[in-house]
């Protein structure tokens, strides 16, 4: 296609909201004047992205958008039995918190006071079966149409790590999406690893050095910012979740913007340095109420709602923003993340 323009996504983590990203990228699989380059995930974003890279090897985009959902059904399919469910009273008033979930509020209190290493000593976790059961690592390290990024967190020395998709296995995801108070640091090599999302969610760089494209797409999941302050226990918990793994996205976006302006200004040398183009495609309104409990919501209705979301914030974006690609910024970066 003569007019197709190439992007780079990255994609930030948010356990269950990882499926308003599942929307995003279900919508831009959908456009064949859309070519992705290369993913750069952290927690449920790496999770979309080997599950696309999966799917593409098998059967091109169709193959990933079927993959995607397959995925997130399972998701939602093995939650059933779960404890952790909506209260009758959350279900009739139609709110997808998990709040008041007795459940949710005992693994909560657990969470802060036993290890996981006491109270989970088998280290089970139900999505790295579920990972490994509909995600076939070797179809991911054969798909030559999409570079690949997973980042994770070096416990040891506090460092990014990241995994690319030649050597990507189950364990390299799941330590991308290992939350420390839940699970057992992942170790791989010697060495053991953290949600990525403390060190880059999502890690852009990667994207920048190792890719071709100049337009990266940020799919972003927490809310930069909120209107109201924070009050109760539960929405204190939530914003310093929310600034905690936005934190590194704003340094990087930052650093992106000050090499951007310095390539303008000719002080730095533009065939050694590329002039990114960045966007982002972003749900504030529908993702800002839902509360932090909701990320353990796997309800098939809840994940169905997210993936209309992203559906809709895609396509809205690229109704106004397609002419834009390869030529602008369409991300104001000043106002989003430099300004208070």
């Amino acid at each position: 296609m003569a007019n197709r323009k190439t992007v780079e996504l990255a994609l930030q983590g948010g356990g269950a909201h990882g499926a308003y990203t599942w929307g995003v990228i279900d919508r831009l699989l959908e456009d064949d004047a859309i070519h992705i380059e290369g993913i750069c995930g952290t927690s449920a974003g790496a999770m979309n992205a080997v599950v696309v890279a999966d799917g593409l090897q098998r059967d091109g985009k169709p193959g990933a958008q079927a993959s995607l959902r397959r995925f997130w059904k399972a998701v939602s399919d093995a939650a059933q039995w779960s404890p952790i469910q909506r209260t009758p009273l959350d279900r009739l008033l139609g709110r997808w918190t998990l709040d008041y979930s007795p459940g949710y509020i005992l693994m909560d209190l657990m969470s802060r006071v036993i290890s996981p290493y006491d109270l989970n000593p088998l280290n089970l976790n139900p999505l790295r079966d579920l990972l490994i059961e509909h995600v076939d690592f070797d179809c991911v390290r054969r798909c030559q149409g999409i570079k690949l990024f997973v980042a994770a967190t070096n416990v040891r020395t506090g460092k990014q790590k990241i995994f690319r998709r030649e050597e990507m296995t189950a364990d390299k995801v799941m330590a991308s999406a290992c939350l420390p108070f839940l699970f057992k640091a992942v170790e791989i090599d010697g060495e053991a690893y953290w949600d990525g999302g403390y060190m880059g969610n999502p890690a852009l760089f990667p994207l920048v050095e190792e890719c071709d494209a100049q337009d990266l797409i940020i799919v972003q999941i927490n809310p930069i910012k909120r209107h109201d302050i924070p009050r109760s226990a539960n929405e204190i918990q939530n914003r310093v979740n929310e600034i905690s793994f936005n934190a590194s996205l704003i340094k990087e976006v930052r650093t992106l913007a000050l090499l951007k302006r310095l390539i303008q200004e000719e002080n730095l040398d533009r065939k050694r340095y590329k002039d990114m183009l960045i966007h982002r495609i972003s749900a504030d309104a529908e993702l800002e109420p839902l509360s932090v409990s909701s990320k353990l919501n796997a309800e098939w209705a809840f994940l169905q709602h997210l993936h209309d979301v992203g559906f809709r914030a895609a396509d809205n974006w690229l109704t106004q923003n397609y002419d834009a690609l390869g030529k602008r910024s369409t991300l104001d970066i000043e106002s989003v993340y430099v300004h208070d």
